[in-house]
């Protein structure tokens, strides 16, 4: 049913009555799967995030505004209104660089989208089910969204794929769990897009706060408030991708880029490519840029051919832009030297280990990081939005190693398993919880259709 008095497009009426209906449709088997990995590991993400520093700051900060009990700050005690819940469990989320990403959008869509879902799902009271069907189309969304934009040229330009995105995929699963008609999905789909906003800047963020905030408290925060305030009644622009000054001719970059949004994106193949499908998970609790090399050194430590006290030098080759990001960092997390260095000395890279600030000064490790030198590769960055990473190692008895990483481990080319998810996940909860309801909140996920109030999960998600 159309607005009376306005002017909708297709691309809009569409959109709006999928996401409208989503709440009654199935998920594809290995979708409702591939959900539920990415739901543990953002609340896992959230679990470790909380004892880091942004995490601390999110917590600290929601606490002095006091709402209406409706969802839970995870890794607390604290339970508060929804926009509050999704702005702290977001940050929580991105605290550092454990969480999910889609490589061809340039989003971290977990941190922001599974903390939106979570909020409303506890707010609206809704079962397991309907969170996964939330979160599922929350990824559609933000996908879609960010590759009509041309993600790659638009972030080019200063924009953040990573906070605006997100916003309209936590808007969406907002939508859904609050089970809003299409009329309604379209103002909360404005009120998305009123709030889009995000700059580039967050590479100059050194303590991973304003980072937090822009890749997971932002759009989810914005994702809620947008729901929330459509479900209270408030109303709006019917179709803000259409007509006058609307969001597309706002962001239409093409005199700079060469080429027009899209926004026939939103619906292609929409109900039959799951972007949750096509997200990476992470291996290792450190920056994007670092997994390739990572796995790379420890097939060769696997393989027998490698110790530290044999290393002579060690020659790292990503893509220029992740060798830009990681080259000798103050933070442990996005450090190639430092990471590579406590791979070869310690054999593996635990979260505890990828965030020892004081451990970047250990004599051992800076001896072994003065052996690494790291180079952005032309052909490498070509091969975006693949991350490949070339390890060459040089011996003290002259022989010359090398491994080539093409397919990351947990990438959508080499998949981890449930088993590998559930190891990572348990691992990461456990310091926080304890091994007993780490492994329950691990069961319970994996369980999760069998919830019929999200909020069940509240005392295993208390610190």
């Amino acid at each position: 049913m159309k607005i009376p008095g306005t002017m909708i497009s297709p691309v809009m009426e569409k959109l709006a009555a999928y996401i409208a209906a989503s709440p009654l449709k199935s998920l594809p088997k290995p979708v409702v799967e591939a959900t539920k990995h990415h739901v543990l590991d953002t609340i896992a993400a959230m679990v470790s995030g909380a004892k880091l520093l942004p995490g601390r700051i999110a917590i600290s900060y929601v606490k002095s505004s006091r709402g209406r009990r409706e969802a839970t700050v995870v890794g607390s005690k604290f339970v508060t209104d929804a926009v509050n819940a999704a702005l702290a469990n977001g940050m929580l989320a991105h605290a550092d660089e454990t969480d999910d990403s889609h490589a061809t959008s340039l989003t971290h869509p977990g941190c922001g989208i599974v903390a939106a879902a979570l909020a409303m799902a506890e707010r609206e009271r809704r079962g397991g089910t309907a969170l996964l069907r939330a979160v599922a189309l929350g990824y559609d969304v933000s996908a879609r969204l960010s590759l009509s934009l041309h993600a790659e040229a638009f972030r080019s330009l200063g924009h953040s794929t990573h906070s605006m995105a997100p916003t309209f995929g936590a808007a969406a699963a907002g939508a859904a769990l609050a089970r809003l008609n299409a009329n309604r999905v379209r103002y909360v789909l404005s009120y998305a897009a009123q709030q889009a906003s995000g700059l580039s800047s967050y590479t100059r963020d050194r303590d991973h706060i304003e980072k937090a905030f822009d890749f997971g408290g932002l759009p989810a925060r914005n994702g809620v408030a947008a729901a929330t305030m459509v479900a209270a009644g408030c109303t709006g622009v019917a179709d803000v991708f259409y007509g006058e000054r609307n969001f597309f001719v706002a962001f239409d970059e093409s005199r700079r880029i060469g080429n027009a949004p899209m926004p026939e994106l939103l619906l292609r193949e929409l109900g039959k490519t799951y972007e949750i499908m096509n997200t990476n998970i992470k291996r290792w609790s450190v920056g994007s840029p670092v997994q390739a090399p990572l796995d790379s050194l420890l097939e060769l430590i696997r393989a027998g051919q490698v110790k530290a006290e044999n290393v002579e030098k060690v020659l790292i080759r990503v893509l220029i832009l992740g060798a830009n990001t990681t080259d000798n960092r103050d933070m442990p997390n996005i450090c190639m030297q430092y990471l590579c260095a406590v791979m070869l000395i310690d054999g593996n890279v635990t979260f505890e280990s990828a965030h020892d600030q004081k451990r970047m000064n250990n004599r051992k490790v800076l001896e072994m990081r003065s052996r690494i030198k790291l180079v952005g590769d032309d052909e490498l960055q070509r091969l975006l939005p693949e991350r490949h990473g070339i390890v060459e190692i040089t011996l003290k008895d002259g022989r010359e190693l090398r491994h080539h990483t093409r397919a990351v481990r947990g990438s959508v080319q080499n998949p981890m398993t449930r088993g590998d998810v559930d190891e990572k996940c348990f691992h990461l909860m456990t310091p926080s919880l304890g091994k007993k309801r780490a492994r329950a909140l691990c069961d319970a996920v994996w369980n999760i259709e069998r919830l019929k109030d999200v909020r069940e999960l509240r005392s295993l998600l208390h610190a």
